[in-house]
């Protein structure tokens, strides 16, 4: 499993209770090094952290050259553009795209469905932040051959 803009790990770690292993991935440095001290001092053993900046070409990081056949994205607002291409080599069976703007969720899953051959399996809201007018959204996604 590969999360990518994992953050301090809340997903990555959560995910790591029930995934055989989980690589996060984050742009800033202090991040990942609390997602490594979460992950000890909740005992966890099969999560990995890196630092990357995923806007830039991801190719030569020892990380990018696994398989992972499961992708979550959270990123920042800007989406995850330059990912889209990696992503659809990659050919996970699923990717989980949850975003804080979903005019960049749109953007980038199109990218997914009409460029690269996935398909939308589901999508839904999230209201994450009572009584603010912030949602996450999230899209569920597939290569259109693994229906």
């Amino acid at each position: 499993m590969l999360d990518l803009f994992c953050g301090l790990g809340n997903f990555s770690l959560a995910l790591a209770r029930q995934a055989r292993s989980v690589v996060g991935v984050e742009g800033d440095a202090g991040l990942v090094e609390r997602a490594r001290a979460n992950a000890r001092r909740n005992a966890i053993g099969n999560a990995e952290f890196f630092s990357a900046d995923l806007n830039l070409d991801i190719s030569a990081a020892a990380w990018s050259r696994e398989r992972f056949t499961h992708v979550l994205l959270d990123p920042p607002r800007a989406g995850a553009r330059a990912l889209m291409p990696w992503i659809a080599q990659l050919a996970p069976r699923r990717v989980l795209y949850i975003a804080c703007h979903t005019g960049t969720l749109a953007r980038d899953v199109g990218t997914l469905v009409h460029e690269h051959g996935f398909e939308l399996l589901a999508a839904g809201v999230v209201d994450m932040f009572p009584h603010t007018a912030h949602v996450e959204s999230v899209a569920l996604l597939a290569p259109c051959a693994a229906k």
